[in-house]
């Protein structure tokens, strides 16, 4: 074991050093740390967490890669994770069927058939890259799957002892962080160097010690809880920090609740939002199923090193005190995490439009993801409320659309136990798959009557989900707001139909004998749900679901086994897997001359605007270059992330996009030459006239999921700068990992910056730029934070970094590999 840190120091930053320490690189900032010091570090992750829409890509470029090596003559074994890499297969199914007990056996079979070639690209992955484990569709959601099972918190390897610290493909990687891993969410471009050994560069973060007291009072759930802190720390500023609790409110917060809150990192902007470890933590791991020795490990490694929970005079950046006493009941919407609503105050919210199907009305009522269905103690209370709602005579209105996903095989388990299914089912709460679905935006069609009346008569209808995503678009096309809220919210609005109900005063329904029935009447008590989670959640159940979480179902041992080899055979006429064009991307890094705005965004602009993650739509861009190679089954954007000809057409092709290039008109569309034009053909013609382009937006560019696709997809478009306000950290990373220069305003300009004419971009070596456009200039800082990411941009980006780094090590030139 290293040398117990400095007590002062905060406990993330406590694994921050350790790390620098093992790895041998400089960690003079960190041993000399007190609040407001900065400095370069370089942090090596213990492993890699990817899921298949990001996996996918990832291994594709790993594949390229290896093509480009064998191509200049060198061995593509070269080629391959040096980090222990795991893929959990859970963004791909989509919830097709619903509301019938067969949903789960029929969502599953259209989930091989239009992901059998991917499946079968994954399965030569795990043959071909000796460090990589993939886990099979139906097993539940990555970060659940994490935190269950697959998390170390202290593991040791070649005779060292040392925290496991998890960096992932997906931004909720930080779930993990309620078990005390540090670990967050980096991009697939990231991910694929730190695979092959390359340290991710970062400057030390500000550290946000956020100090719990008090207990939850009876009646609000965790989700109220973590709404109510990301409406907090999106307020306070925790974009690009580290967020550390601490407290005596922990001594009575279970690992469920706190995953829960350390889930929603993103949301709230936060790098993590980690949690120290406690009794809490090793009964956690122990119930589990982790062995005793493991468990003993953590406990002794965190009391000898300082990570274990204590009130030590730890020094932090920022402070903030939380009672958990004040947390009440809300929902968040309609299109952002933050925008926290009072239960009692979302009629006044919302307004009131009507009855039955009309503006307002619920049209999707979903218990789905990683978020809540993490947490006994909601979805046993959503099981109760259902079967106190049964036991009355209510029934879900048939306008809505009612699935249940859960992130666990766990969850259906202590259900079943507990007796508490049959009344979620009556709900029209049947099983439709373990995955995000809904969350991930595979939320499938609406009901047939109800699309055709929401289209025709241009209705603005709600989506009520118990996840962690609500931005505009993501959900469900024909869907205009979202709302987040617990499991047993989820299934009160499915009782109303409509989003303008007070739940407080008004009925949800009528009972069988004519009386008015409140949600007050239906909602468990808390001794109610502790009593079932006692009775019904056994370790066993844990041990039992992971026992063989490799080898998968039939169908998955079932997929033909040929693609073996070193190097992957590609098809030409593949519509979900292409070889990636990246090394032989020629832009050159620089000053930009007579450049032109490719799009003028807004502020909180989201990766799900950038890149789309749901159903593909029949009309749109990549829709029709589909439908010209005679595809019939669209799929969606997530599932196709394996070809970058139908990706680059997806970029801006959000429906709810605002463009103010775009005269008004909502969606992936610009002016060029005072014309309207898709914005991908737009692009092209700037191409073909060798006139570069650039994004300007506003304040929190980027905000949103760890998406590649919101950068590749601008690279491939030839974007060369991003002109922001401000920048989402995840993304902000991507744009630079794909050779993208991101710049940012000086406080307070930008706004006069239209687009409307040639913008020149001279660099400087101050680390600012100016920028001309229309008779006016701006200082925009270069927002290369590291002297890494300044190597990368000069190369071109990430991949080509490396793959020089690799042909250096194998004597042959980059340019010979591409």
């Amino acid at each position: 074991m290293t040398p117990r840190p400095p007590a002062h120091l905060p406990r993330t930053l406590r694994i921050l050093l350790e790390n620098g320490l093992r790895h041998g690189t400089n960690t003079e900032e960190l041993s000399n740390w007190a609040p407001g010091v900065t400095g370069e570090i370089e942090v090596h992750p213990s492993r890699v967490f990817l899921h298949d829409t990001n996996g996918v890509p990832v291994l594709a470029d790993l594949a390229a890669m290896r093509d480009a090596v064998v191509q200049a003559g060198g061995d593509p074994r070269s080629v391959d994770p040096l980090v222990p890499a795991e893929l959990v297969i859970d963004h791909s199914v989509i919830a097709d069927v619903f509301g019938r007990p067969d949903a789960l056996r029929r969502n599953v079979e259209l989930e091989y058939h239009r992901n059998a070639e991917r499946y079968r690209f994954l399965r030569w992955g795990q043959q071909a890259f000796e460090t990589l484990k993939v886990v099979p569709p139906g097993s539940g959601i990555m970060h659940q799957v994490n935190l269950e099972y697959l998390a170390r918190v202290v593991e040791e390897r070649d005779g060292v002892v040392f925290p496991d610290l998890c960096l992932g493909t997906d931004s909720h990687t930080t779930m993990v962080n309620g078990l005390g891993v540090l670990g967050w969410g980096i991009g697939g471009i990231e991910a694929e160097a730190a695979m092959l050994g390359q340290s991710v560069s970062m400057m030390i973060p500000p550290v946000v010690g956020v100090r719990l007291t008090g207990t939850l009072p009876a009646g609000a759930t965790a989700t109220d809880l973590v709404l109510t802190l990301t409406e907090r720390l999106r307020a306070h500023g925790v974009v690009g920090k580290l967020v550390e609790f601490h407290g005596p409110g922990l001594t009575d917060l279970p690992v469920a609740d706190r995953a829960t809150i350390a889930n929603m990192s993103p949301e709230f902007g936060s790098t993590a939002a980690w949690f120290p470890i406690d009794d809490q933590t090793l009964s956690y791991l122990t119930f589990t199923g982790r062995a005793a020795a493991q468990v003993a490990l953590v406990e002794s490694y965190a009391k000898a090193q300082g990570l274990w929970h204590d009130d030590s005079a730890i020094q932090y950046d920022e402070n903030v005190t939380f009672d958990l006493a004040t947390v009440t009941p809300s929902i968040a919407g309609p299109s952002r995490p933050d925008q926290r609503i009072v239960l009692a105050d979302v009629k006044k919210t919302v307004g009131t439009s009507g009855t039955g199907l009309s503006d307002g009305a619920v049209v999707v009522a979903a218990i789905t993801s990683c978020t809540n269905t993490s947490n006994p103690a909601v979805m046993v209370a959503a099981g109760l409320l259902a079967k106190a709602a049964v036991e009355k005579g209510l029934v879900s209105k048939p306008w809505v659309k009612t699935t249940l996903s859960p992130g666990s095989r766990v969850v259906m388990d202590y259900l079943e136990r507990a007796g508490l299914t049959p009344y979620l089912e009556k709900l029209g709460f049947h099983l439709a798959g373990f995955g995000c679905m809904t969350c991930i935006g595979a939320s499938g069609a609406l009901i047939d009557e109800v699309v055709q009346t929401v289209r025709d008569k241009g209705l603005s209808v709600a989506a009520v989900l118990s996840g962690n995503r609500n931005f505009e678009g993501r959900i469900q096309p024909d869907v205009r707001s979202n709302y987040l809220a617990s499991p047993p919210l989820v299934i009160a609005y499915a009782l109303t139909g409509r989003m303008d109900v007070d739940l407080i005063t008004e009925p949800l329904g009528t009972s069988a004998d004519g009386k008015p029935v409140y949600l007050k009447d239906i909602w468990p008590r808390p001794s109610e749900i502790d009593a079932v989670i006692q009775e019904a959640l056994r370790p066993e159940m844990f041990t039992a679901a992971y026992e063989r979480i490799f080898e998968g179902d039939d169908r998955w041992r079932d997929l033909s086994d040929d693609a073996t080899g070193e190097t992957f055979g590609w098809a030409d006429d593949s519509t979900y897997l292409r070889r990636p064009p990246y090394f032989e991307l020629q832009a050159t890094p620089g000053d930009l001359h007579n450049a032109r705005a490719l799009v003028r965004l807004g502020d909180s602009v989201t990766t799900d605007h950038l890149s789309p993650a749901g159903a593909i739509p029949p009309d749109s861009v990549a829709g029709r270059y589909l439908r010209e190679l005679g595809v019939d089954e669209l799929n969606t954007y997530a599932s196709r992330r394996g070809n970058h000809l139908v990706m680059m057409r997806g970029a801006f092709a959000n429906l709810r996009l605002r463009n103010a290039l775009a005269d008004g008109v909502e969606g992936g569309v610009t002016r060029k030459d005072g014309v309207l034009l898709p914005i991908f053909d737009a692009a092209m013609a700037y191409q073909r006239e060798e006139i570069p382009v650039v994004v300007v937006a506003g304040k929190n560019y980027g905000t949103g999921s760890s998406r590649d696709w919101a950068a590749k997809g601008p690279a491939l478009l030839g974007v060369r700068a991003v002109l922001a306000q401000s920048f989402e950290r995840i993304h902000r990373s991507n744009l630079v990992g794909m050779g993208i220069l991101p710049l940012e305003f000086l406080p307070g300009e930008g706004d006069d910056l239209t687009g409307e004419h040639p913008i020149d971009i001279a660099l400087g070596d101050d680390g600012f730029a100016t920028v001309t456009s229309d008779g006016r200039s701006y200082r925009l800082r270069i927002r290369l934070d590291t002297p890494r990411e300044h190597e990368y941009y000069r190369a071109g980006g990430v991949l080509p970094y490396v793959l020089a780094q690799l042909q250096s090590r194998e004597g042959v030139s980059h340019a010979a590999a591409v």
